[in-house]
């Protein structure tokens, strides 16, 4: 009892050290040079192949690089930075009514078995004529309705933090702004293919895989939205 007593009070503590960071004070700002996005613009990977350099394409006035006129801007290597645009506008209503009822009974009669009538040491009242009698019924019912309505539109800035072998691209990205005392956070991650890109260096969040998508905020509002944890421990571990 001890040991667990000693593990929620761990458990507290740790909990509480990030509503400490704003106590009288806004909360502060995540670590932008601690991400895989940093990473990725720190760090150039290697290549999976090398491609050999043609003559020809150093004496081309005209060449396909992504630096000139005519080359492709969109982000498409490892560390670049495209926009990712995210417009939620969805609607869903489910209804569902179930009823079902049953009812069985069973009868056993035993005129005769092994002479078991005909003894008369059964006491008063006794008969053999129906010696098991079975019945049950059952009934149940049940209601349920969904309604949601979620809406949300947003653009982010994410960053290319890897580039598969079949030329997807893992992207991630991040956001903070912070108004008075509360931070809104936004962050965005999946994987995307490079012809989905648009030509201003778009991409809508349908056409992202795995995609994860998390709109919150930290700060003093939330934290008064949020139960204690306290309340949220005895919410998981107790039975009744």
């Amino acid at each position: 009892m001890r040991l667990f007593l000693i593990c929620i009070a761990l458990l507290a503590s740790i909990a509480g050290c990030g509503r400490l960071d704003h106590v009288g004070r806004p909360p502060s700002f995540s670590a932008d040079d601690a991400g895989r996005e940093h990473l990725a613009m720190s760090v150039q990977g290697l290549p999976n192949s090398l491609e050999k350099q043609r003559i020809v394409d150093q004496s081309s006035l005209w060449t396909g690089a992504r630096n000139s006129l005519l080359g492709d801007r969109r982000a498409g290597e490892r560390g670049d930075i495209l926009t990712v645009v995210i417009e939620i506008d969805e609607k869903a209503e489910i209804s569902n009514s179930t009823s079902r009822s049953r009812s069985a009974g069973e009868s056993l009669e035993v005129p005769q078995l092994f002479g078991f009538p005909q003894r008369q040491n059964m006491p008063d009242g006794a008969s053999a004529e129906n010696p098991v009698d079975l019945s049950s019924s059952s009934e149940s019912e049940g209601d349920g309705s969904v309604k949601r309505k979620e809406k949300l539109t947003l653009r982010v800035a994410a960053t290319i933090t890897d580039v598969m072998p079949n030329g997807v691209m893992r992207i991630e990205g991040s956001q903070e702004v912070r108004v008075n005392f509360e931070i809104r956070e936004l962050l965005v991650s999946g994987y995307v293919r490079p012809e989905d890109v648009s030509r201003t260096n778009q991409i809508t969040y349908d056409k992202i895989a795995s995609a994860r998508i998390s709109y919150g905020g930290r700060g003093q509002i939330t934290d008064v939205q949020q139960p204690r944890w306290g309340q949220q421990i005895s919410d998981i571990i107790l039975p009744f």
